[in-house]
């Protein structure tokens, strides 16, 4: 069974940055210490306000990371010259609304087909593979192999975010089934938004899936226990979710 990857998001390393200006806490030291604890990808958004991550951080963590760059961007002509420029090793491409406090929810490939070919297409000319961050929804899934993209990341925040069981078990099952549909489009399947300790075990036992992105709760736990410590333990309990899913399928 595939190795699960964790990438790990630094987007709020810099919002604490830039709410006071200055150059603490830097990003880039935030990326090289998860690289250390384990991760084997640094996920990084620029966003149309630069609420958090700057240009010149894309710059940085392009020139000086050894493990891969996950570019998150929105489908803009502004975010695609940056992306060309920085070639990182992925760009994932997810809706955003300036007035969303985070991502809001899954890109709508199938209503935008139109629209987003360029992007994939441009993205995929310049050996940058394309991630789309979608609902867990085959129908968007499907979407997404017609365009070409390489990788779906399915936003699981819902599931996350569920007050009873009966809430979390209902977006679970539409999580598994989106896995699976993944597999059958031949698309690489991650996810992400929201896991914590407490939800990420379930969804590392997910074979089809192969990358976890996470980056809030680590960098909010960091705040208690330090990132190298959050980092290890998120790693440590997907690993026992992985385990659970070799033991299923033997």
């Amino acid at each position: 069974m595939q190795h699960l990857r964790l990438g790990v998001n630094i987007d709020h390393v810099a919002t604490i940055r830039n709410a006071r200006g200055g150059i603490h806490p830097d990003p880039l030291r935030a990326a090289k210490i998860a690289e250390e604890a384990g991760a084997d990808g640094i996920t990084a958004h620029l966003r149309e306000d630069r609420r958090h991550i700057a240009d010149y951080d894309i710059k940085l963590l392009s020139e000086n990371l050894t493990i891969p760059l996950n570019f998150e961007m929105a489908a803009t002509e502004e975010m695609l010259e940056i992306a060309l420029a920085h070639k990182p090793h992925a760009a994932c491409l997810v809706p955003e609304k300036r007035e969303e406090r985070t991502t809001e929810g899954g890109l709508d490939v199938l209503g935008g087909q139109n629209s987003l070919q360029k992007y994939v297409s441009e993205l995929k000319n310049s050996d940058i593979r394309v991630s789309l961050f979608v609902e867990p929804d085959p129908r968007q899934l499907e979407a997404a192999a017609r365009l070409g993209a390489d990788i779906v990341e399915l936003h699981v925040g819902p599931y996350c975010d569920a007050e009873t069981p009966e809430e979390r078990d209902q977006h679970f099952k539409r999580i598994l089934a989106a896995a699976k549909a993944a597999e059958e489009f031949n698309l690489e399947c991650h996810a992400g938004h929201g896991l914590t300790y407490e939800t990420v075990e379930p969804v590392a036992a997910i074979p089809s899936i192969v990358e976890l992105n996470i980056g809030h709760f680590l960098i909010g736990e960091a705040i208690f226990v330090g990132l190298d410590t959050s980092i290890k333990e998120m790693r440590r309990r997907m690993d026992i979710g992985r385990a659970k899913a070799v033991e299923q399928s033997v």
